[in-house]
């Protein structure tokens, strides 16, 4: 017998909705948080009592007046949206009106709050069935405070399905630090038990807030990038934006986050990543979503940045014209659908190439902590075994371009000019001592050139006719398959030769390319191969240079495109700053004083 179709129960329909938006403790924290950061707060205390199943989440935001207090855990009551058209153009973190509501089916629920120009802050109090129980005057500061207790303690199996307690509240931590990244401003205290479990003090931007969050990573191990969009002027029929464009501009003036902007801060690949791709954050709107699009494009932005099997982190926060984001694509908003997606993903991939390149301010700033010297100079030790016969080949400034035709960098980006870095001497033939406005560099010569001849190659790789061939010996059938696979010409020779009538340009006129050609033939890949290639034929450690030669090597690295890292991963270059130099002589002590006079 078919069952009958009938209305559910207004309390089983609270109850799905409910569900869908409070599934957890660090949900409850997330959407009380979220209003207090649209009622303006600067200053968030959040405290658990995990044990009562107990938050309290407490602001100075603009606070609530006794009629809105009453009406704010009513079904789908809201002070952020209107009418249909409202849905169109959100701005806030909340706009449902479900939270409240959700939150006194499944917990008891008070609420203080007060406004600054009123004299007495109000009380409510809900009970689980959501009913409004008591309404009193009560003493506090402007702003408000809101108490959940007893959570889901009319569902006991929700409670049994919840993750362990170090589960939740390292989700409760996570949600906390994605809010203070997206919004910088605001202060987080924070505590467990009645006792502080840490804070997050405001700043600036994000690139303040996350050294507090990774205590590994120092201001100076990150860097920005922050871009104004535009909405194209092409428009469909029906008035949508097509597409945005970069508007170019001073970056050190702009506001991190005004409307139809992109804000990236990416920690530095020779300074900090990760074992796991645990710190890719992609923010919108101020809110931390899941987006794989950009998260491929962020790692993608890093290949032959980092070490094998690490992670960088990154976070990209952009700001978009709300016509743009459809935010019903998940009950509590982790997931959007983001128009234009392409579109982004390219602001996205140039923006971090721009924040990888070497600028003035790398010249200027403080570099690493003392306590990294040693471990990176072990790092930047030779490691492989390197062929003898190398030089630094200067560029032709005709093909000093990419395989689009394009130029490798525009007049805009800002690199340093080459006069700002200057070879004073070889350390050991190893290292070139550099001086710089900031202080000095000690740049590993091996990999500096490593980094150079790979994207030399990557960016030229256009095959020409070579006239006579190159012979090659002794190739294997797997060596002769792979280079017929990259698109170069091999034929039978004679008895174990083979003659090469085809070479990448950029290899052509050097005096090794016949070595080069036995590298390319090993790799497993294009890529693989251009590694491969570009570290046998950099000039091996041990090898003397002169001044014109190291100098010569500088200027063509200052203009790579990843400048810290070579492609395998490991740091090129170990800063010593005039800070650190002045402080370890004592340049900054009074001579009487240090003498005891």
């Amino acid at each position: 017998m078919t069952a009958s179709i009938q209305a559910l129960p207004t309390e089983i329909v609270h109850l799905i909705a409910a569900g869908e938006v409070i599934d957890s403790v660090a949900a409850v924290v997330r959407e009380l948080a979220e209003n207090a950061l649209d009622a303006g707060a600067t200053r968030i205390t959040v405290s658990l009592l995990p044990d009562q199943w107990r938050i309290r989440v407490a602001d100075n935001g603009t606070g609530m007046d006794r009629a809105n207090l009453e009406q704010a855990a009513a079904p789908h009551s809201t002070s952020k949206i209107r009418s249909e058209v409202d849905l169109g153009r959100i701005n806030s973190l909340g706009f449902r009106g479900e939270a409240l509501h959700s939150l006194v089916q499944l917990a008891t629920l008070e609420i203080c709050s007060r406004t600054a120009t009123a004299d007495e802050g109000w009380q409510v109090r809900y009970n689980a069935q959501g009913t409004l129980e008591q309404t009193e005057t009560v003493a506090i500061a402007p702003g408000t405070i809101v108490t959940v207790s007893h959570l889901f303690s009319n569902l006991p199996t929700r409670r049994q399905g919840l993750p362990s307690l170090a589960q939740q509240l390292k989700a409760v931590q996570v949600t906390i630090q994605h809010l203070a990244l997206c919004h910088p401003q605001v202060t987080w205290l924070v505590e467990q038990n009645d006792r502080e479990w840490f804070a997050i003090w405001a700043g600036d931007t994000a690139q303040h807030i996350l050294p507090q969050l990774l205590r590994e990573v120092q201001i100076s191990d990150l860097a920005v990038e922050t871009r104004f969009l535009q909405p194209n002027l092409a428009a469909t029929p029906n008035g949508t934006i097509t597409s945005y464009f970069s508007v170019p501009t001073d970056s050190s003036t702009l506001n991190p986050s005004p409307p139809n902007s992109l804000y990236l801060v990416l920690g530095l690949p020779d300074r900090c990543h990760r074992h796991r791709p645990d710190w890719i954050k992609v923010a919108i709107n101020g809110r931390v979503v899941k987006v794989p699009e950009l998260e491929q494009t962020i790692l993608g932005g890093f290949r032959r940045t980092l070490p094998r099997d690490r992670y960088p982190v990154c976070f990209v926060h952009l700001q978009v014209s709300p016509d743009q984001i459809d935010w019903n694509r998940h009950p509590a908003k982790a997931e959007i659908y983001l128009h234009h997606m392409g579109d982004w993903q390219d602001q996205v991939k140039q923006a971090i190439e721009q924040a990888l390149r070497l600028s003035a301010a790398d010249l200027s700033s403080t570099g690493y902590a003392s306590e990294r010297v040693e471990h990176l100079l072990k790092t930047a030790e030779s490691q492989g075994v390197y062929r003898t016969s190398r030089s630094i080949q200067p560029v032709n400034p005709e093909d000093d371009s990419t395989s689009d035709g394009s130029d490798s960098t525009s007049p805009s980006d800002p690199v340093a000019p080459p006069s700002l870095l200057k070879a004073i001497a070889q350390v050991h033939q190893m290292y070139i001592l550099v001086e710089h406005p900031g202080g000095m560099w000690l740049v590993e010569q091996h990999i500096a050139h490593e980094r150079v001849l790979y994207e030399q190659l990557r960016d030229r790789w256009h095959l020409i006719d070579r006239n006579p061939p190159i012979i090659l010996s002794q190739l294997s059938p797997m060596q002769v398959a792979q280079l017929e696979r990259i698109g170069i010409a091999v034929e039978m020779f004679g008895d174990q030769l083979w003659a090469v009538r085809s070479v990448p340009a950029a290899l052509n006129d050097r005096t090794d390319c016949a070595d080069a050609l036995i590298e390319l033939s090993l790799g497993s890949d294009l890529e693989s191969a251009l590694v491969a290639t570009a570290c046998r034929t950099a000039i091996r450690n041990g090898t003397p240079l002169n001044l014109e030669a190291m100098q010569r090597l500088l200027e063509q690295w200052q203009q790579t495109q990843h400048p810290h890292t070579c492609p395998h991963g490991r740091p090129i270059y170990l800063s010593l700053e005039e800070s650190r130099l002045s402080r370890f002589f004592r340049r900054h002590w009074v001579i009487g004083k240090s003498h005891g006079i």
